[in-house]
């Protein structure tokens, strides 16, 4: 896997959010990263669609609600005539969350969210997850086609990875995903046949309040069945489990009998909740 080096042009990042404040603190984070630029902000919709088309950035950071354009339409409009990534910066609320998730149906690549669940984001976490994504989205293919078609410099190179086949069918697969992943999740899950052999659990971190709409999107757009992963659920084929944001989602089998879902607090400690190792190790 190819890296991002010293050696490398810095990633030119648009900010868009009618918050000064917001706007002061994505700055800031973006800054203090070496391989990062802020190489403009907007203040609202229109003039977002005006500094992309005049810079050219390689990663936009959009607000989902925005005067006089908002964030959905503009993502609409970047995708359609200047096509780049674009990270979506969300509130919590049930209505940000449809609008974001629908953002990743339009094509934004991820979003970041701008609390915690009951306060302020915190600054660290703010900080390590805009750079993560920002990063990731600079290594989409979106953003590789754009740099082919534009003839700049490549961050990333490698070589193919090689494929192994493998013909056993299991019982269960569990999907863990982070940066990038609900936009993946929207491409890969609705090739899924329906008449898949095996049950889903896909583990992705989110905030609270948006998997539940993230499984209904997800629902809507495949041909198995999806929905938020509940306490005593019998995990059955062709059914995907999203693991539900703030809690561990495990498994329990009995011989001969299908897997039962686990909601739990426990293990407390853990970086992420849920986490994919927590709900891997259950499973295996």
């Amino acid at each position: 896997m190819g890296l991002i080096t010293s050696n490398s042009p810095p990633i030119r990042v648009l900010i868009a959010d009618d918050s000064a404040v917001m706007r002061a603190a994505l700055s800031r984070v973006i800054e203090s990263h070496p391989a990062l630029q802020v190489c403009g902000t907007a203040r609202h919709g229109l003039e977002a669609l005006e500094k992309v088309r005049q810079l050219r950035p390689d990663v936009v950071t959009l607000d989902v609600e925005m005067p006089v354009l908002n964030g959905l339409e503009v993502l609409k409009r970047i995708m359609k005539e200047f096509p780049r990534p674009v990270i979506m910066v969300s509130s919590l609320t049930k209505e940000g969350a449809e609008v974001t998730l629908e953002a990743l149906g339009v094509g934004a690549f991820d979003y970041l969210s701008k609390s915690d669940a009951g306060g302020a984001l915190d600054p660290q976490k703010l900080k390590r997850d805009l750079i993560e994504k920002i990063e990731a989205a600079a290594q989409s293919p979106l953003a590789r086609h754009l740099r082919l078609a534009t003839n700049m410099p490549a961050w990333i190179s490698g070589e193919p990875v090689p494929t192994e086949e493998f013909h056993a069918v299991p019982e269960i697969i569990v999907i863990g995903t982070s940066t990038g992943g609900p936009k993946a999740l929207q491409e890969i899950l609705p090739q899924l046949p329906s008449d898949l052999p095996v049950g889903m659990i896909v583990v992705q971190h989110m905030p609270p309040g948006f998997t539940a709409p993230f499984a209904r999107r997800l629902a809507s757009l495949s041909k198995v069945k999806v929905l938020e992963a509940a306490q005593g659920d019998v995990v059955r084929p062709g059914t995907v489990y999203i693991a539900p944001a703030g809690q561990h989602t495990t498994v329990s089998r009995r011989r001969g009998a299908r897997a039962i879902v686990h909601i739990s607090d426990e293990p407390a400690g853990t970086l992420h909740k849920p986490s994919v190792d927590v709900t891997m190790l259950s499973v295996a």
